[in-house]
């Protein structure tokens, strides 16, 4: 561990480190903390970060093409020794070519996130040595992706950041933990305190993603103008984007509400009235609608326009009150964790 971040890693206590062990095992680290794939935010500095401060990084991939991934991995390699993954989009029309730089750099766990990922790339993953992991949004598709074969799962809720499903945290916890044993499960969305790491763990959680919780980390590389506003966010700030007409679905995204947010409901009245009146073909309005957040994700994070660009965040927002360093934010994870462990202990020595 690099010097300065030692001193603030906290050794999980033996009942917590007892909780996560499969987790631990499977990620090759000491800590179940998987940090989420924040597209433009989770690249080599914050990646390596978490993975020294003894959580396991993940590199978003994004739109990059094969090359400027390999040369992300080998960045992100230059800054720890520690294991770390990286997560592919399944939609990218280049995902074999990328799963093969992974495996050909040496990566040992790529997550794949969009959607069901196909049969031949969770096998090109795993011939390749590698540790394939995917999101499972339902039970159904739990089950149907650890039978085709997943070496891990991620249920991740909808208070999460970014594009979410439909049922919460805490109800994927509650049918798929008790149920879905073959494989590591780790959980992730609206998670912002050790508390809550702590309960899942104890409803059979291999480890937690927390994604929301490092974007305000000192290593992550997000314009200040986008932190500012994540530390001044509450957790009902974070909302999902609203559709109007079911005859222009919209995916939605959680993300706190800007100006943004307000332009693009009245663009999707504008559209929808142009169609009514026959001006705009349902198609020609459907990307239209769909186009409005091309690159706003970037406009925020990266230029800092924080009015016009996407505000990706958690509902766990409400917990990032200060910019700390990662090490710092594991730390206290792992504090709260055992702090409530051992209020129980007490309580029950006390014959609480």
């Amino acid at each position: 561990m690099q010097d300065g971040l030692a001193s603030l890693f906290r050794d999980p206590s033996p009942a917590l480190s007892a909780l996560w062990a499969d987790g631990c095992t499977f990620l090759g680290t000491p800590t179940a903390i998987l940090g989420g794939a924040m597209t433009w935010v989770s690249e080599r500095t914050l990646v390596s970060a978490i993975s020294e401060a003894g959580g396991f990084g993940i590199l978003a991939s994004g739109s990059m093409p094969p090359e400027m991934l390999r040369a992300e991995i080998r960045a992100t390699k230059a800054l720890t020794g520690k294991p770390f993954g990286v997560n592919l989009i399944i939609m990218h029309p280049q995902l074999s070519a990328l799963a093969a730089v992974c495996l050909e750099e040496g990566v040992s766990h790529i997550v794949l996130a969009g959607g069901i990922p196909p049969s031949e790339t969770i096998r090109q993953i795993k011939d390749g040595g590698a540790k394939a992991i995917a999101f499972g949004p339902t039970y159904a598709l739990a089950r149907k992706l650890v039978r085709g074969g997943v070496d891990a799962l991620i249920i991740e809720g909808s208070e999460a950041g970014g594009h979410i499903g439909a049922v919460s945290t805490s109800v994927l916890a509650q049918e798929i933990l008790p149920v879905v044993r073959e494989v590591p499960v780790f959980v992730a969305g609206g998670i912002g305190r050790g508390e809550a790491m702590l309960a899942y763990l104890e409803m059979g959680a291999a480890g937690v993603q927390l994604g929301t919780r490092f974007v305000c980390a000192t290593e992550s590389v997000a314009h200040p103008n986008f932190k500012k506003a994540f530390l001044r966010a509450t957790a009902r700030e974070a909302q999902p984007s609203v559709q109007l007409d079911p005859r222009f679905p919209v995916i939605p995204v959680r993300a706190l509400i800007n100006h943004a947010t307000r332009a693009f409901q009245e663009r999707q009245r504008q559209v929808i009235g142009e169609v009514d009146a026959g001006r705009l073909d349902q198609k020609q309005a459907q990307l239209d609608i769909e186009h409005f957040w091309a690159g706003a994700l970037r406009r925020a994070v990266v230029e800092g326009d924080v009015e016009n660009g996407s505000l990706m965040a958690g509902q766990s927002v409400g917990f990032v009150n200060k910019e700390q360093a990662t090490a710092e934010i594991i730390a206290e994870l792992i504090d709260q964790a055992d702090a409530a462990l051992r209020a129980r202990s007490l309580s029950r020595a006390l014959g609480g």
